[in-house]
Order: structure tokens, then sequence, then C-alpha cells
């Protein structure tokens, strides 16, 4: 077991800013009102002019992600710290904002992963790096904060115990880079203590504050003084509090795991010399709002502020512990503003970049600077320096330079009835240069299934499958994040049922309003999403020319029986109701390891072999079963990879078989061409496909 970080090698280098290049920053707009009424019929969608149909965009361009990892602005404003990563390189540069020139930076070695970088003072930077090791025989990966001090270019790590796998969280750090708090485990037994860190080569460190049981999570003000801690205990949250550094932590509130407001309770900040904060907690309305809360007494005072319909997801608050502005989503990120000047701030920018998404990244403290990003659904966007001051707004880099935005397609929100009434929101995609009529269809449902939604925002897989001559629908069927409790609720217990009835209601609504030919339809999806893709041509395959899984779960009695030894007892019953609904139903019913034997429909059924969220065995139970089928999966096993893509030629390998496979079984144009997967293991299935009726 070694866990010296003397050999991590970072050295001071002189990079340009070059081409940067996973998901862009959060984005959100101006608050503007939801639309009243969101399209319901083809005919109401704004499809644009007709154009050819735009060059292919290689699948290399859409695997490579972004370079950029994390960005934070020196308190001054006079440099942008950012990390990035492409290919086996990983590197911090310092750009001077006054110049936008490269001013030094720091390489990191090729077996150590750049996770994060922070600013403490103005000549100093943390660093969070991560890496494997061992542990007892074990291989986990373990994680470090080092600190580089520009002035004196050193850098060294912020120490902890040998036996320590979580290098720590940075609870507050002095304005002047002299110190900071960290809450790290004295070791793997206990929950974290929180240290206060001279940020000197050497320096004294002094534990101010001691283990809590339960408590993960400690909170300073802005003075520095750590004033409270949360955890689950028992499926209980417990919140310690005091009112300063002499006082001791009394326990002030206990909420049930059962309780109704605590699907969702997080503390944004205590305010410096009183007992009140502003929490984001459900209302009795089943709607996340800014509370101001009393943490004396454990109850909250008032509703600051809740939007009538959306969840509020975060809260901006101003240096004087005053609300600057909350956020929240309808089709797409909003942001309501507290402050009329930044609201008018933001605004401009808007105006002034043309695009549906602009995000301020970082900031200085006082607001000289600010790192902007801008982009939209159909554009992952620019990087800009802004000037308030100066009103000068200057490019920094695209965000995806080698991907060209100017070939990509813009989704559009639309709804449809599901077959019970209930009214469900999705995004359809359309291919640009193609009438939009009898389109070949891809509908990509999301994975979770629970809590999880899509909206109008860049995503790889959509743009891939447009480019390529198909129209894409997202649908956010029942259960999914962001549409209140009763439509969350209606998902319980109605996987592989009343969620895929949604599926089939917006094939339905497609090929009605003659959007989609009927003939040429295929479900792809990932994680849940890979589940209901499976599920949609074992359980119709009178509907569905073709799916195509990735990291799909396959047999729901195990994958229930896999997630309780990650559960408390009454945590995996909770879930297993969700799932399964009825007690008395059979998942069976539901699992396409059970009717793999029958399945008729082309597959492209993928996954990577250190998946530990939905595990490979799912993916080998669903292959031996379908040995008897008319129809074999093709079949894509990517060694190492997890849940999601760590690599670029991971995802890669992933869209050239699937461009092989669509171009093979439902291609986009009449005549299909053969497509090469170069790289991927692929294997073809031994049975050719069943005419489509």
């Amino acid at each position: 077991m070694a866990w010296a970080l003397g050999g991590l090698g970072l050295a001071a280098v002189s990079l340009p800013l070059g081409a940067q290049d996973t998901a862009p920053p959060p984005a959100a707009t101006a608050e503007e009102p939801a639309p009243d009424a969101v399209p319901t019929r083809f005919a109401d969608l704004n499809l644009g002019v007709q154009e050819p149909p735009p060059a292919l965009i290689g699948a290399a361009q859409f695997a490579a992600g972004s370079q950029f990892r994390s960005f934070d602005m020196s308190p001054d404003g006079a440099r942008l710290a950012i990390a990035r990563k492409a290919g086996k390189r990983q590197d911090v540069i310092f750009i001077d904002t006054a110049t936008r020139e490269t001013n030094g930076g720091l390489n990191v070695p090729e077996d150590k992963s750049l996770d994060w970088v922070r600013w403490a003072g103005n000549d100093k930077l943390i660093l969070s790096i991560s890496f494997p090791t061992m542990f007892y025989g074990v291989s986990v990966r373990a994680s470090r904060l080092l600190v580089h001090d520009l002035a004196k270019n050193v850098t060294f790590p912020l120490k902890v115990g040998r036996d320590v796998i979580w290098g720590g969280d940075v609870v507050h750090v002095a304005e002047d880079g002299s110190h900071a708090l960290i809450a790290v485990q004295d070791n793997l037994m206990q929950t974290p203590s929180v240290y206060r860190y001279d940020l000197v080569p050497e320096g004294a460190v002094e534990k101010v504050v001691r283990p809590r049981d339960g408590v993960w999570e400690w909170y300073a003000d802005e003075a520095g003084t750590v004033r409270l801690g949360l955890g689950w205990v028992n499926r209980r949250l417990k919140v310690y509090y005091r009112k300063d550094g002499a006082a001791d932590f009394a326990l002030v509130g206990k909420i049930k795991a059962g309780d109704d407001k605590a699907r969702y309770w997080s503390v944004v900040r205590i305010v410096e010399g009183s007992d009140r904060g502003y929490v984001l907690e459900e209302g009795e309305n089943g709607r996340v709002g800014v509370r101001l809360f009393d943490y004396a007494t454990g109850e909250p005072v008032e509703t600051y502020w809740e939007h009538p319909q959306w969840d509020v997801e975060e809260l901006w608050l101003k240096r004087d512990g005053t609300p600057l502005a909350a956020t929240y989503t309808d089709d797409r990120d909003r942001i309501h503003w507290f402050d009329a000047q930044r609201g008018r701030t933001h605004a401009s920018l808007q105006k002034a970049l043309e695009m549906e998404d602009v995000s301020i990244v970082t900031r200085s403290r006082g607001d000289e600077r600010m790192l902007v990003w801008g982009g939209s659904e159909a554009d992952p966007g620019a990087l800009y320096l802004f000037d308030p001051a100066g009103k000068k707004l200057d490019l920094l880099s695209n965000y995806r330079p080698d991907l060209d935005f100017r070939l990509l397609a813009k989704p559009q929100p639309v709804r449809y009835r599901a077959r019970d009434g209930l009214m469900i929101s999705a995004y359809l995609t359309l291919p640009r240069g193609r009438t939009p009529k009898g389109l070949p269809l891809i509908i990509m449902p999301h994975g979770g299934p629970f809590g999880i939604r899509d909206k109008l925002a860049y995503d790889d897989w959509v743009q891939f499958l447009a480019n390529r001559g198909y129209a894409v629908l997202q649908p956010n069927f029942r259960g999914s994040g962001g549409y209140g409790d009763d439509f969350f609720a209606a998902g319980e217990g109605q996987v592989g049922r009343g969620m895929q009835d949604d599926l089939d209601d917006a094939m339905d609504w497609a090929t009605g309003e003659g959007i989609a030919d009927p003939a040429r339809i295929c479900v792809i999806g990932g994680s849940y999403g890979g589940y209901a893709a499976l599920w949609a041509v074992l359980r119709n395959p009178e509907r569905y020319r073709c799916a195509a899984s990735w990291a799909g779960v396959t047999d729901w009695d195990k994958m229930l029986a896999y997630d309780r030894r990650f559960l408390t007892g009454k945590a995996g019953k909770s879930w297993q109701a969700r799932i399964r609904g009825d007690e008395a139903f059979d998942l069976d019913a539901v699992s396409p390891y059970r009717l793999a034997a029958q399945l008729k429909r082309p597959v492209l059924l993928a996954h990577g072999t250190a998946d530990d969220n939905v595990p490979f065995s799912q993916y080998t139970l669903f292959v031996k079963a379908t040995r008897a089928a008319a129809v074999r999966p093709q079949t894509l096993e990517i060694e190492g990879e997890g849940h999601g893509f760590s690599k670029p030629e991971n995802e890669q390998q992933w869209y050239e078989a699937l461009d092989a496979f669509l171009a093979k079984h439902n291609p986009a144009d009449p005549l299909p061409q053969a497509v090469s997967a170069p790289g991927a293991t692929v294997v073809e299935p031994a049975s050719p496909p069943p005419p489509v009726p």
C-alpha cells in the first residue's frame, strides 16, 4: 500500500491555450416564462428553411468531449486557472485576463487525474488529484489535495493519514490564501474532522472540529467559523449547529427518511453573526423552494422564494449572504434574479452573444472580470472573458473547437398525451436537409429512471444520430424529475409497464403526425434507457425495427439483489417497492433476460466490463439467454470501461458500432452503405433479421 505523493511530478510549463476540448458548464438563461403552449402538433413546429444535408461529423469528434475540466478565477481577477485533459496529457494553465496570454502552468502525470482547481488568495491554487491504488487487496481510487504557490513556484500536498482514501473537502479558504479548512477523515473508520491547514510547505495542521456520528458535510460562515454539520444516521438526517466558535455543537434537527420534507434539504450558507441562513427545502406543496431558516431552533422562518411550477435547483448568494439568484429548469435552465443590476448584465450578455444559454462560469471577488460560457442545445458553445466596467467581451476559446456547430441540428420541445391522459413532455430533433415527413426515428429514453430528465441542452448522442439523418425523440416519461410529485409518483411501480407505454405513445404521436415512418423506428438508450430499448423490441417487436442498449438492465430481480448490497435495509425495500410496485408483481414479466429467447429483432448490446452500477453480469446473462433466439444480438464489450465513458476512444467504439448497426438494420437513406467500425470488438448476429412488417 503506497500513499506517498513525492513522485507526483508537477512541473512548470508554458503552454498556448490551443484547442480546448465533458459537457459544457452548467448554464442558465435569463428568466422567461415557460411557453403557454408547447407544440403538440407537427404543424406547429418551427422547422426553419430547407437546406442540403450537412456533412457527416466523425465519431471521434463527438467522442472527444471537451478538454476543459475545471475553471477558477483569482479573487483579484488577474488570473484564470484552467484544468485541461487532452488524451493522456493533463495540465493546468494560467491565463492573464488582461492580455489573454498564457502565463505558465503545471503538468500532471499520466497516472494521476486532475479533478478540479480552486484559488486560495491570488497566488496559490488548490488542486484535487485522484489516482488508482490498492487498499487491503482491493483496487480503489484515492484522492489528495495539493497546493501550488505561484509566487514561490512550489507544489506541496496537504498531508492526511496513510490509510485515508478520500483526500478531503474544502470547507473554507482564507481571503488572503494563508490557510484553509479541510474536512478529512482521520482514518477509514471515522467520519471527517475539520482541520486548519497553513498553506505553506510543512505548514501547521490543527484539528478545529472533531468528528460527529454520520456527519460528512461541514459548513463554515464567511469568517471561517465552522457552524453546521449534516449527516444521515439510521435513515435520519441529523443537523448539528453552533452559534459561534466558542459554543458546542448541538443537535437541532432530525428528519426521518420517510418524512415528506426529506426528499430535498440542502444548506446554502450560514450568515456570519446570525443564526439564520438559507436552505433549499421541499414545502408542503411538494415543491423545492428557498427558505429562510433558523438553525438555532431547527425551524424554517419563511419562504423567501418559490417558483409556482418548478423546483429551485440552486441559490446563489452575494458576499453579504443575501440572495443573488435562484435557478430552475422548465424546458431549459433558467435564472430568477433577485439583483436587478445583475439581471440586466446577464440579459445584455445574452443579447450580445445571441445564444439561448449563458452562464458566468467563474468571476473575481469584486466582479472586475468574469469567464462567460454561451451555447445552446445545438451548440457546445464558447468561452469569453468579460470586463463589465469596460463592457468588453473577448472570445477566449470555443468549447469544442474540433466539432463544427454549424452542422448540428436544433432540438425542439413537444408534448403528447399518454394513453391514460397524462401529458408527457419530450424533445424532438429533426435531421437537417431532409423533408420532415416519414423519417427514420430514434426514440431515446433517458437513464434513471426516477428523478432524471432530459432538457434542452447539448447532447452528443442526439447530435450524432441527427447528423446521420435520424429524427430523435426524447420522452420524459412518467417518474422523470422536474415535473412535480404527482408526475414522479405516477412512475412508481411502472418500470416496464406505464413507463414503457409512454415510449410506445411517443411513437404513436410521431407516426400519427407523419414525422416518422412506422416501419423505421428504433429505440436506443443507456442504463435504464438501455433496458427500455431491449424491452421495447421484446415486448412489442411488431412496433420496432431494432434496439441498441448501452449498460442496460436485463434482469430486475438480480439487479435489485445487487443494489441491496449498497443500501440500508429500509432503503433497499423502498427502492424495490419503487421498481416492483405491487409486492405480488413478478419482475420476470418485465425483465429482458427472461424473454431473450424470443428475440426477433436486431439488437446492439454493449457494456463496459468494469461497470459497478449495472454489473457486466447483466450483459452476459442476456447474451447467454439469446442462444436459442431467432436473432442473436450484435455485441460490443469494452474492456475496463465503467457505467459511463471515461475515455474518448471507448465512446468512439460505441458510436462506430452504433453507426454500423443502424446503417445495416435501419438505414437513414433508401440505399444503405457499409460503415466500418475500426477498433470496436463487434460480434455480428448469426442469423439475419426477419423483415419488418
